[in-house]
């Protein structure tokens, strides 16, 4: 077991909680990324873009800050000087995918992070059914990639 992805994997998930926490106590707003770009780049809400502007350089500060302290952001790809890899469809097949995950959380009224992480420590049922909802998709999409079409690893 490697022990250093690991804990790097709980210093993250704790600071993911602590600022959702953060931003729900000050702000009493709901740290949902697609919320926040949504009402960012569509409403313009008069007032209320400097917090949001400020949480979406924070997400992107924050990885390159580690990487210039030296903490790299790991090897997901499983090749020697890759960060993430290759998308394995190609760039097209990665935009139309990025879309359907737009819609989606448009129909779904948000993303994981905003049902997974806040809404169910808010104890939300839509977000437990949303999550779940989540889940299951994600585990008949990996099965049905890797057994039935004979994709992945």
């Amino acid at each position: 077991m490697d022990w250093s992805a690991s804990l790097s994997g709980l210093a993250g998930g704790i600071l993911i909680g602590l600022s959702a926490t953060w931003l729900m106590a000050t702000l009493g707003r709901i740290a949902g990324i697609s919320g926040i770009v949504g009402s960012l780049v569509t409403a313009r809400p008069k007032g209320d873009s400097a917090w949001r502007l400020a949480f979406l350089l924070g997400l992107i500060s924050g990885p390159i800050l580690l990487m210039l302290l030296g903490g790299g952001l790991g090897n997901v790809a499983g090749a020697p000087g890759e960060v993430i890899g290759a998308p394995a469809g190609g760039v097209a097949v990665m935009l139309v995918a990025g879309l359907l995950v737009g819609v989606g959380t448009g129909i779904g009224s948000g993303c994981t992070s905003g049902h997974g992480v806040c809404g169910l420590s808010r104890l939300s049922p839509r977000s437990l059914v949303a999550t779940l909802t989540f889940l299951v998709a994600a585990i008949i999409t990996v099965y049905v990639v890797r057994h039935l079409i004979g994709g992945g690893a």
